[in-house]
């Protein structure tokens, strides 16, 4: 993972390549930014920092709505951000107090002072500060008083990668449609859990699985439904169908994510995972009996494996 560092623990560097924003999901238009941080930081020799914040600055500014759905936790962030080959993500702790510092008072006292900047990257249509007052216009006059360098990535550079985490968020939650989700992220959406005990019911059918318990709360969970997914264990990648939901043919209503594996057979109680989701197969269904879910189930488990055989896992080089 890149170097996960609380903005209180950071180490001064002017020789520092940085970008500013939430960056959830680490998604096509902020690859735009962050390869241009990281060509620059290479030019120089110089460290590629990647400034975020947690929480998530919406739920601070506008605490009365229902808490936001994440994209990626912070180590799912840094995680990505190291296979990109940024060398420090820095992240702020943001609070009501931090969110009426000035444009000017965050890039002098915090981007300026503690962190250290060489050339500050900015998006063309980035706002931030307080009541997102600080512009292009600020970071170039502050660039200029303070000694460092501005390059604004211009429209026309972020062309067809300008891709928002709400259409994301809206793919994977309201639609399932986990091949679009790919495509704005271009890699597959994962989330990271630990295996938990079930009722093992799988096992009695032939179709073992794990229970998954997501690691941040705050994820979002695709859409109730059975999935092609890849599985990481131990620096391992699996390929096995999820299912997402009630499971309607037993009873009760406990909304939960049970994992088969494909060829697997080790027991991995307590041990922590990551699923990559490819595919939705179908929607959640109930069966008749045994008979007919065990049909269902060999069918999907055809179909996830053909599905698998075509599209990869996003094989991590910076994790374990």
């Amino acid at each position: 993972m890149a170097d996960i560092v609380i903005l209180k623990d950071v180490k001064r560097k002017q020789n520092t390549v940085l970008t500013v924003g939430t960056f959830d999901g680490v998604h096509a238009g902020h690859k735009v930014l962050i390869n241009i941080v990281l060509r620059i930081a290479k030019e120089k020799n110089a460290r590629s920092v990647i400034v975020t914040f947690d929480p998530h600055p919406r739920e601070i500014i506008n605490p009365g709505k229902a808490g936001i759905k994440l994209l990626s936790s912070l180590e799912e962030r840094s995680e990505i951000l190291a296979d990109l080959g940024i060398d420090e993500m820095v992240v702020i702790p943001f609070d009501r107090d931090f969110s009426l510092l000035s444009s000017e008072e965050f890039v002098k006292q915090v981007v300026w002072e503690k962190i250290g900047v060489c050339d500050f990257v900015i998006g063309y249509d980035h706002q931030f500060g307080r009541n997102r007052e600080g512009t292009i216009e600020t970071v170039q006059k502050l660039g200029r008083e303070l000694g460092f360098s501005s390059l604004v990535v211009s429209k026309q550079e972020v062309g067809d990668k300008t891709v928002s985490s709400t259409a994301i968020r809206n793919a994977i939650q309201r639609d399932g449609d986990m091949e679009q989700a790919a495509i704005f992220l271009e890699r597959h959406y994962l989330l990271n859990g630990t295996v938990i005990h079930g009722d093992k019911r799988g096992k009695k059918i032939g179709y073992p699985t794990a229970n998954i318990q997501p690691d941040n709360q705050k994820k979002i969970i695709p859409k109730k439904g059975v999935y092609a997914v890849w599985v990481r264990v131990s620096g391992e990648y699996y390929g096995g169908m999820m299912n997402i939901g009630n499971r309607p043919t037993f009873e009760g209503d406990e909304n939960r994510m049970e994992v088969h594996l494909f060829d697997f057979d080790r027991d991995i109680y307590g041990k922590d995972v990551q699923v990559q989701f490819v595919s939705r197969l179908r929607d959640e269904k109930s069966f008749s009996g045994i008979d007919q879910l065990t049909e269902q189930l060999r069918r999907d488990e055809e179909k996830a494996r053909d599905v698998l055989n075509n599209r990869p896992a996003n094989i991590a080089k910076n994790s374990k």
